[in-house]
């Protein structure tokens, strides 16, 4: 079997367990790559045939539908199948159509009998033949034909209507369909942008400071992860609105701090930095595996302050004394909406009813730890969603419930907030990264 060929069996082999276990897709592709000895080269296609087919996962079906008169009565790895060879006809320029439909109809034979192999070809050359399908000359019910363009379930699309308006909603999801870039978060402790920057384009790196993040690099061409300055210690690897959270905390050497939903422990390390690693951050998890993470994190960067461990953070309060704490990060378990492009299953396995799941917990934790926050101090409340719900809904009833809070200006780097603003909801469409919500809080008495 050829190079390709391989590379389109993993995929396939990746697609179906996403869709029979709802396992996620970043943890199978890594575990695929190391099992079937992937080489560098293709790593970059097999990623993009897994995260672009689970993206686009709706408008693809929406083709199947217009070449396949019953599709529901496919197979699993028929239709999983298709859908990856459809990506590849319609999304993709790197093969050409006639080494597709070759791959596709060889996998098929190999998996099922000559009826498959047949099917798979016929479909395969009839859409070639016919080109792209036209979802907007198809559709005619808008919220259907915006649901299928931008590949976002109905449910959801109509909500984000409803907060956001449609033409933003469409903004917002073709934004969720484009590959993210890397960004690293430099350790002042282990060593500077100039240097790190300089290294990574010494060795085959697209490299660049970001500039709006004063510690942030934005790479291209390759992850950062396997170079040797990531182990020792040098940088993170974290998206630069995660970044923007710790900056909004305001944490100062020597102050005690509690990161009440700290794993895998990026905004935990980078208030260390912040911190100049002195002081105490207390950063807890309710799944103890989860606190190893940070602690491996910890010891990777070289920080001495991270405590971890093990606790549910509305439950965390009533054992401890009040008013303890300098500083309170609840980086809250969230529907994950704003990091779509990153986890593209999310949109498919998320409900309504998980939103507003999520929403009691979200305020439950903020109700818990407020008593532990010293008069003066400040406390920050961040999601990785867009959703209102979630966001500006959550803390109005906090703050409904605990008049001895009130909004602090959050004061972010390089004038990204003005001078009284005391929430950010940044949107994947029209800033430099991931969907992202900060707020701020102030305890008065």
């Amino acid at each position: 079997m050829n190079k390709v060929g391989t590379v389109r069996e993993v995929s396939l082999s990746i697609l179906e367990k996403i869709e029979k276990q709802q396992a996620y897709s970043h943890l199978l592709i890594h575990d695929a790559m190391t099992k079937n000895h992937v080489k560098p080269i293709d790593k970059g296609l097999l990623t993009e045939l897994v995260y672009g087919t689970i993206q686009r996962q709706m408008t693809l079906d929406f083709y199947m539908e217009q070449f396949v008169s019953k599709p529901e009565k496919l197979e699993i790895w028929v239709k999983l199948l298709l859908r990856v060879s459809f990506y590849q006809l319609y999304f993709l320029d790197k093969v050409p159509d006639h080494a597709i439909v070759n791959e596709a109809v060889n996998i098929a034979k190999k998996r099922g009998h000559v009826g498959v192999s047949k099917l798979v070809n016929g479909v395969l050359r009839t859409a070639i033949r016919e080109g792209q399908p036209d979802v907007a000359a198809l559709v005619k019910e808008p919220m259907k034909r915006l649901s299928i363009e931008i590949s976002v379930p109905l449910w959801l699309t109509e909500r984000w209507v409803a907060q956001y308006g449609e033409a933003k909603t469409l903004e917002i999801g073709e934004a969720l369909l484009v590959p993210p870039h890397q960004t690293l978060r430099v350790n002042p402790l282990r060593g500077n942008i100039d240097e790190i920057i300089e290294a990574l384009v010494a060795d085959g790196f697209e490299a660049e400071a970001h500039p709006l993040v004063p510690e942030a690099i934005m790479v291209f061409g390759g992850n950062a992860a396997n170079h040797p300055m990531f182990q020792y210690g040098a940088f993170s690897i974290q998206d630069e609105s995660s970044m923007l959270v710790a900056h909004a905390l305001h944490p100062e050497p020597g102050m005690r701090v509690l990161d009440a939903c700290a794993a895998p422990g990026g905004k935990t390390t980078h208030i260390a930095e912040l911190m100049n690693d002195e002081g105490q951050i207390d950063a807890l998890d309710i799944h103890a595996h989860k606190t190893k993470l940070i602690a491996q994190g910890a010891k990777r960067l070289g920080h001495t302050i991270i405590k971890p461990f093990q606790a549910d953070a509305r439950q965390y309060g009533k054992d401890i004394e009040e008013e303890l704490y300098d500083r309170i990060l609840v980086d809250a378990p969230c529907s994950g909406f704003g990091v779509i492009r990153r986890k593209p299953d999310i949109k498919y396995q998320k409900t309504a009813k998980d939103v507003a799941s999520l929403s009691v917990i979200q305020f439950d934790i903020l109700d818990a730890l407020a008593p532990l926050l010293k008069v003066g101090g400040r406390l920050v409340y961040s999601t990785c969603t867009i959703d209102e719900d979630e966001n500006r809904n959550v803390w109005e009833r906090f703050l409904e419930a605990h008049p001895n809070y009130e909004k602090a200006p959050l004061s972010l780097p390089n004038d990204l907030t003005t001078l009284d603003q005391t929430d950010l909801q940044l949107l994947p469409d029209n800033n430099f990264s991931d969907g992202f919500y900060i707020s701020s809080f102030k305890r008065i008495r």
